[in-house]
């Protein structure tokens, strides 16, 4: 082969592979914007609330868990849960504020995603639940059962407003999400 055809043939060569770089460069450059573009239309910022769809949609989730966490240990709900017959009031105690300790800690990661306030509702509430537990248990002679201290608590709850503080914080909740809707 003449070396002039040998020279074409190397010179058409690299442009093919010349031209099949730029072409995946190209593409490359191209998929790349596209990427760009789809993750910043799901991520533009609200300009009324000034926050993302993600961010949002998190705190979201977060209120949702935590009205979970609220419906999960207000009183009433978990001493129906909860009620074993054959235990005694210390017993019970034990279990019912063991619950909410463990509601609560499993829960406890969505506070950065809340207002201050609304984490600070729930916590009082878990707080203000184990407390009248407590209180209560105590006020029972030792023999009690763990329906005398289900009784107790009832009759707490539907003679004291403290007993409604899982409504005011679940509606707390309620209106701070709907705030970020």
């Amino acid at each position: 082969m003449p070396i002039w055809l040998n020279t074409y043939f190397c010179i058409k060569t690299n442009r093919l592979e010349t031209t099949t770089i730029i072409i995946i460069i190209a593409i490359i450059v191209i998929a790349g914007a596209l990427a760009i573009m789809l993750r910043k239309k799901n991520t533009e910022v609200d300009p009324v609330r000034g926050t993302d769809n993600y961010s949002r949609q998190l705190q979201l989730q977060a209120y949702e868990r935590l009205a979970l966490l609220v419906d999960r240990i207000a009183l009433p709900n978990l001493i129906q849960r909860t009620n074993q017959p054959g235990l005694s009031a210390k017993d019970m105690q034990l279990l019912l504020t063991r619950i909410i300790r463990e509601e609560f800690d499993y829960n406890i990661s969505q506070q950065i995603y809340v207002s201050a306030d609304a984490w600070k509702a729930v916590k009082n509430l878990k707080e203000q639940n184990q407390l009248a537990i407590n209180q209560l248990a105590n006020a029972l002679p030792p023999n009690a059962t763990a329906m005398d201290l289900n009784k107790i608590i009832i009759d707490f709850l539907m003679h004291d407003k403290k007993g409604s503080l899982h409504e005011i914080v679940g509606e707390v909740l309620s209106f701070e999400a709907k705030r970020i809707m």
